[in-house]
C-alpha cells in the first residue's frame, strides 16, 4: 500500500545536520527554508519530516514501556542481534553520564522541526486553506505529543512554544524548566487546538492511512490527562520540595482529585468519538491457514490475533505506527528439527518471567492466588495433560498444575512446556506443535524437540500465527499498537473509579467489555462465585487493583505496562524481588519445574524519572538534574 512515510527516509536524510546542542540557536536546516516552503509539495514533505520521530517511537527495543516492564527479559548483556541496553535498564544500568534510552535532545530536535512547520505554513500560495488548517493540526499534534513523551520520561521540562531567533542572544537559549502542571496544561492545550481541525477518518487510506485524526488525538489527550492525575505525578510525596535554581517548586505538592475526573470526562469522548467512527473491540477469526480447529482454539487464536492483525484490517486499533515489529525471530521456538539449525540467526530467546505469567486469571477470571476452585498451593507440582485441556495443552504430556485451567489470554499470550503452538505452516488443529521446553531428547518425532530460554516461557502474543520458522524463517509482518480501543476502555474504568467515592456501574461496565471479549464472567460474578475475597470488587481501593492486573493482561507485550507501572508507582514492587523462571537446564522433569531466580533486577525511586545528562545540566546554569540523580 502506498503510504505518507514513504518520503521520511530520505527527506530526513536531506534536511538533518549534525547539531551540538538540542537548543540551538540558528535550526540545523535554516539554509534551505525557502526551499522547504516554496510550494505545497515541498511543504507536505516537511510535515512528513515532523512526522517521522514519531515512526521511529514504535520500535519496541528502544521503548521503555516495553523493554522495563519485566514482561519480557533478555538473557545478556550484550548482544550482537540488537541493541539490548533497554533490556539491561533492570538490572541498573541506567547513568547520568550518558543516560540509557535518552530521548531528551532527540525529541527537541523534533519539536525545533514542528515550530518550524508552523512559522513557515503561510508560505505556499497553492495550499488551500483547508488543507492548511488540517497540517497546522497535525503539526500541533505533533508537538504536544513530543512534549508529552519528555514528560513521561523527565517530569517538568522546558516548553518550546516557538523557536529562538537566528540572532538570539546566547544566554536567552538557556531556558528553565516549567512545573509539571504547567508541562501538562500545554500539551493539553495543544491538543484541544489541534483537535477540531483533524479529519474525522481518513478517505484517502491509499495516500494518507497512518496520518492523524480527531479520534486519535482525543485519545491521546485522555492517556495525558490519566497521567497526569496517576501517583508519580499528583501529590507524589518522593518529590516534594523539588525546586529548580529559582526555587519554584516543580512538581505539586498536593494530590489533586480534580485531575482524575477531567481525565475521566475525556477518556470518554475519546470513546465516544471512536466508536462514532467505527471503531470496535477485535472478534475477528482469521480465516488464512486454518483449516479444521476447535471452537475453543479459534478463541484463543482472536485474542492472539489482536496484536498481529494488520492496522487496515483491525477494527480496535486506535493509533499505530509505521515501524514494524521486526522481533519474531526471538519469541517463537523451535518446534521443528530444521529451525533447530536457526539458532544463531534466531535465538528465540526472549523470555517472560513468572512475575508476568502469573497475571493471567484462572479460567474463572480471578487471580490464581485468590481462586477457592484453583490449586494454588501445589501449581508447581507435575501434571499429565488431559483431555479437558487439550485444546492448550498436549493430552499426556508431563507439565505443571500452573498451565492449567487458565484464561484464554494465558494461551493466547505464552508459550510453555506442554503448551499448543497453533501455526508454524499447520493449518489443522490435530497436526498442530506442542512446545517441549525441557532439556530432554525428542520423544515423539519432529514436533517435540529441545527449545529452550531462561524462564521457559515465550511471549507467543508477539508471533503471528502465519509466521513459520522451519527450513527458513517467514515472518508475517504486524505493527505494536500505540493505543487500542480495549486500552482506552480500561484507561476509562480507572480513571472513572478514581473520580467516584465508590465503583458506579459505568465502571463494571468498561471492565466486563474486555472481559467478555476474553470469555470471561462480568468482574461482579466472577468474584463473587470464586473469590476468596468477594468484597474486593465492591470498593474504590479493590477495585483499583483489579483494574490495574486487568490492564497488565489486557495490554500485555504491547509496551504499555512499562509506562502504567510507572505512573502507578508501582515498578519498583515489580523489580523488588529476583524475576523467576523453571530450572530450564534440569535435566529430569522434576528438576525442570523447579522456579529459580534468572535476573536480580536493581531499581529505586529514582529510576521512575530518566536522568538529564549531566553536560546539558553543566551547560544550561537553569537546569536542575532530576530527583535522586
Amino acid at each position: 500500500m502506498k503510504r505518507i512515510f514513504r518520503y521520511i527516509y530520505l527527506f530526513i536524510m536531506g534536511m538533518t545536520v549534525s547539531s551540538c546542542n538540542y537548543l540551538d540557536i540558528v535550526p540545523d536546516n535554516v539554509g534551505t527554508l525557502e526551499y522547504a516552503f516554496r510550494n505545497r509539495n515541498e511543504a507536505e514533505n516537511y510535515l512528513f519530516g515532523c512526522y517521522s520521530t514519531m515512526q521511529r517511537l514504535s520500535d519496541v527495543i528502544y521503548n521503555p514501556g516495553f523493554t522495563t516492564s519485566a514482561e519480557v527479559v533478555y538473557p545478556m548483556l550484550e548482544t550482537q542481534f540488537f541493541n539490548a541496553s533497554g533490556f539491561n535498564l533492570i538490572r541498573g544500568t541506567q547513568n547520568s553520564s550518558s543516560p540509557v534510552l535518552s530521548q531528551w535532545g532527540n525529541m527537541y530536535r523534533a519539536i525545533r522541526r514542528c515550530n518550524i512547520m508552523l512559522e513557515n505554513i503561510d508560505q505556499p500560495i497553492d495550499l488551500r486553506e483547508a488543507e492548511k488548517r488540517r497540517w497546522i493540526a497535525e503539526t500541533k499534534f505533533l508537538k504536544a505529543y513530543y512534549h508529552y513523551y519528555l514528560i513521561r520520561m523527565y517530569g517538568p521540562i522546558i516548553l518550546i512554544d516557538e523557536n529562538n531567533p537566528v540572532d538570539v542572544d546566547i544566554e536567552l537559549t538557556k531556558r528553565k524548566r516549567a512545573t509539571l502542571d504547567e508541562s501538562f496544561a500545554y500539551v493539553v492545550s495543544l491538543m484541544d487546538e489541534a483537535i477540531p481541525d483533524l479529519p474525522p477518518i481518513i478517505e484517502n487510506r491509499a495516500q494518507e492511512f497512518g496520518r492523524i485524526t480527531k479520534f486519535i488525538a482525543m485519545a491521546v489527550k485522555a492517556e495525558m490527562l490519566v497521567w497526569a492525575a496517576s501517583p508519580l505525578f499528583n501529590g507524589n510525596p518522593d518529590y516534594i520540595g523539588y525546586q529548580d535554581k529559582d526555587g519554584r517548586e516543580l512538581f505539586p505538592a498536593a494530590y489533586d482529585p480534580q485531575k482524575w475526573r477531567l481525565a475521566a470526562d475525556a477518556c470518554k469522548e475519546a470513546i465516544e468519538e471512536c466508536e462514532a467512527q467505527g471503531l470496535r473491540l477485535y472478534d475477528i477469526l482469521p480465516v488464512n491457514g486454518i483449516r479444521n480447529v476447535s471452537d475453543e482454539l479459534k478463541e484463543v487464536l482472536i485474542l492472539q490475533n489482536i496484536l498481529t492483525q494488520r492496522w487496515e484490517e483491525n477494527p480496535e486499533l486506535i493509533w499505530s505506527l509505521n515501524h514494524g515489529f521486526d522481533y519474531q525471530g526471538y519469541t517463537i521456538p523451535k518446534l521443528t528439527t530444521n529451525a533447530v539449525g536457526m539458532s544463531n540467526s534466531y535465538p528465540s530467546n526472549w523470555a517472560v518471567p513468572f512475575i508476568t505469567t502469573e497475571l493471567f486469571y484462572t479460567r474463572n477470571g480471578v487471580p490464581i492466588n485468590e481462586d477457592v476452585s484453583w490449586d494454588y498451593a501445589n501449581r508447581f507440582s507435575v501434571e499429565i495433560g488431559n483431555e479437558a485441556n487439550q485444546h492448550y495443552l498436549k493430552q499426556g504430556y508431563e507439565t505443571v498444575k500452573a498451565h492449567f485451567d487458565r484464561e484464554r489470554r494465558f494461551y493466547a499470550a505464552l508459550g510453555f512446556d506442554g503448551g499448543i503452538w497453533f501455526g508454524n505452516g499447520q493449518a489443522d488443529e490435530e497436526t498442530a506443535y506442542h512446545v517441549q521446553a525441557r532439556g530432554l531428547p525428542a520423544i515423539a518425532g519432529p514436533k517435540s524437540l529441545n527449545a529452550t530460554n531462561i524462564t521457559g516461557y515465550w511471549p507467543k502474543k508477539l508471533t503471528n500465527y502465519l509466521s513459520v520458522m522451519d527450513v527458513n524463517f517467514s515472518a508475517e509482518a504486524f505493527r505494536i499498537p500505540m493505543m487500542r480501543l480495549a486500552g482506552l476502555y480500561l484507561l476509562y474504568a480507572e480513571a472513572l473509579n478514581e473520580a467516584e467515592s465508590s465503583p458506579t456501574e459505568e465502571v463494571y461496565e468498561y471492565i466486563d467489555r474486555v472481559r467478555h471479549r476474553a470469555g470471561l464472567e462480568g468482574v461482579r460474578e466472577a468474584w463473587s462465585t470464586y473469590a476468596r475475597n468477594p468484597q474486593k470488587v465492591t470498593n474504590k481501593e479493590g477495585l483499583r487493583q483489579i483494574i490495574r492486573q486487568e490492564r497488565r493482561i489486557e495490554l500485555a507485550f504491547e509496551g504499555q505496562s512499562g509506562w502504567d507501572l510507572r505512573r502507578w508507582k508501582e515498578l519498583q514492587s515489580v523489580l523488588g524481588s529476583p524475576l523467576r523462571g523453571w530450572n530450564v537446564s534440569g535435566e529430569t522433569t522434576a528438576d525442570y519445574y523447579r522456579p529459580v531466580p534468572v535476573i536480580i533486577p536493581l531499581f529505586s525511586v529514582r529510576d521512575y524519572l530518566w536522568p538529564l545528562n549531566n553536560y546539558d545540566v553543566v551547560v544550561n546554569e537553569h537546569l536542575t538534574q532530576n530527583p535522586y540523580w
